[in-house]
């Protein structure tokens, strides 16, 4: 695989068809009417559990954890962030759709062994971890399947079972911190807080974070058995897990902690590490994918060195916005989204699961970053390159 022969490129304006469009718009705002219903639907259930009072007390506390939690993920997505649309469909899904399933069959399920005589704690352990972690893996496999192309790997996939899970603690934390504020008062809210919105802010998203890691084992992959079997396993992992932290959580206050200590912390220290891990990864891939432009004159040396490295990338886009203003910056941004874009396409394309277009985008992409070097480039430096 080689890189395309370097000739300087016209602009190029490419008009969008009409009608693929309006399909576009069609169908995210059906999308958007359906998570709103649900997420509807999920409140007024937990709002009538709660009351208005502990409704109010509970989404006020439950929101606190989502901004830390938000923040850490958006934190691993910096060298191609995802768009911001899929993000918040993957955090609606799982504040919306999962919780509403979630509701409805965990219930029944509860119900369902009371009337058998049974112990109502598998509902807990059993039922609800496969329940949960089967209606948040879909949410992460609708992105991967509708954005195929563009899912790149284990950070897209953790990022966007992340999010997810973070929508589903969100809403499943009203519902238990209201219950607790009509149980007991400011007390038993307070504990309530201090457990999951303290101790556990991650555990959702931890668990789901496994299913995302197998969809970006799949994604790197054409075909064989990975493609299945990877997800799979870690939909498998995810319920494991979620499980055995349900178990600890109705074992009382030493099986909690056991729990805790044995099985919530070290899952989260495997977690960071596998997720720092993947991130310095796709900085590796960007250099070395992206060396191949150097050499032929699309990139310069400096360039791949700024993009491939994180501390550069923000360096570079405050040398932008500092010499240009803030055009200049934005142009530096989207010229190192592009970058690294261009590197994982070169990488599908490596592994034999770019699309058939593969070549054109790579020479659009290309095209695209040329003409938008000379916006974040001093004037007489930007003239000399164009």
């Amino acid at each position: 695989m080689t890189s395309p022969t370097f000739t300087p490129p016209a602009p190029e304006h490419p008009a969008q068809p009409a009608r693929p469009r309006l399909r576009r718009w069609l169908l995210r705002g059906f999308v958007t009417c359906a998570l709103l219903l649900c997420g509807l639907a999920s409140l007024l259930a937990i709002g009538t559990a709660t009351g208005p009072v502990g409704f109010v007390v509970g989404l006020a506390l439950a929101a606190l954890p989502v901004f830390v939690v938000v923040a850490a993920f958006l934190w691993l997505d910096r060298y191609e962030a995802e768009p911001t649309s899929l993000l918040l469909f993957a955090f609606g899904w799982g504040a919306a759709v999962a919780t509403l399933v979630a509701l409805v069959l965990n219930s029944a399920s509860v119900v369902a062994l009371q009337n058998a005589g049974g112990d109502v704690d598998l509902a807990s352990v059993v039922v609800a971890p496969v329940v949960e972690e089967s209606v948040k893996g879909l949410g992460v496999l609708a992105v991967f399947l509708a954005r195929r192309r563009e899912f790149d790997g284990v950070v897209d996939g953790i990022v966007y079972a992340g999010m997810v899970g973070i929508g589903f603690a969100f809403v499943e934390n009203v519902l238990y911190l209201g219950r607790a504020f009509g149980e007991a008062g400011g007390e038993g809210v307070a504990t309530v807080f201090v457990l999951r919105g303290v101790f556990a802010p991650f555990a959702h998203s931890m668990f789901t974070m496994a299913i995302g890691v197998g969809l970006g084992i799949a994604a790197n992959r054409k075909s064989g058995g990975a493609v299945v079997l990877a997800p799979l396993a870690g939909w498998v992992v995810a319920v494991v897990v979620h499980g055995a932290w349900n178990l600890s959580a109705v074992s009382g206050l030493q099986g909690f902690v056991a729990g805790y200590l044995f099985l919530q912390l070290p899952f989260f220290a495997v977690a960071v590490a596998l997720a720092v891990m993947a991130r310095r990864r796709e900085g590796r891939l960007i250099g070395r994918h992206l060396g191949v432009y150097a050499a032929s004159g699309w990139l310069t040396p400096a360039e791949v060195s700024m993009l491939s490295r994180m501390p550069e990338r923000r360096s570079a886009r405050a040398w932008a916005t500092r010499t240009v203003g803030p055009d200049g910056g934005r142009a530096m941004r989207d010229f190192q989204e592009l970058g690294s874009e261009l590197a994982f396409l070169r990488e599908r394309m490596a592994r034999g699961t770019a699309p058939e277009d593969a070549s054109d985008v790579e020479h659009r992409m290309l095209a695209t970053m040329w003409h938008l070097r000379p916006r974040f480039l001093p004037r007489e430096v930007g003239a000399g390159r164009s």
